[in-house]
């Protein structure tokens, strides 16, 4: 039983937005659908944050940065969020402060995989005119419950809860 293996653990390395929009005085956060994948390595009717890859290699394959070949540094998560949230929330939006980062471990084609996504809580400013891309069926903006409830992934329901507490404590700040 105990040979003492250890099984290769790659790693991956992956940005993100929680983005909010004032729309009168109530506070609407972006949440994504999921679009059905080939092979599904998600639950059918996923609502996530926007994230991915820092950067790929083509072919479904995770680049230098996102493979962890090459470090990132923090100007490389940031432009890899505002690229992710462009692409599969559809906005353009702004970096208003780092959530966290986040560590999960899945299974995928390449094995056992820990995977480290970092979140930016951002401000919308624009919707696209191309819209969001095939990875995902559509986008919602809701009121925090709404959003928190919606959220497929418990992980990423803390992000969402910790984008709120820095908002809240924004806004209270510049009511005084």
């Amino acid at each position: 039983m105990g040979e003492g293996r250890k099984e290769k653990v790659n790693r991956e390395f992956s940005a993100g937005g929680v983005v909010f929009k004032k729309e009168e005085d109530r506070i609407l956060w972006l949440i994504a659908k999921m679009a059905p994948l080939p092979k599904p390595l998600h639950p059918p009717n996923t609502w996530r944050l926007p994230k991915g890859w820092l950067d790929d290699a083509g072919e479904m394959v995770p680049g230098p940065l996102a493979s962890g070949e090459k470090k990132a540094k923090e100007e490389d998560l940031q432009k890899g969020a505002l690229k992710e949230v462009a692409e599969e929330g559809g906005v353009g939006a702004k970096i208003v402060q780092k959530i966290g980062t986040i560590k999960f471990f899945f299974n995928s084609t390449r094995g056992k995989v820990l995977k480290f996504v970092t979140f930016y809580l951002m401000e919308w400013l624009r919707d696209l005119p191309e819209g969001h891309d095939e990875e995902t069926s559509e986008i919602t903006w809701l009121l925090y419950e709404d959003a928190y409830r919606k959220l497929t992934y418990p992980t990423e329901k803390q992000v969402l809860r910790k984008a709120k507490e820095i908002l809240d404590r924004g806004l209270q700040q510049n009511l005084l």
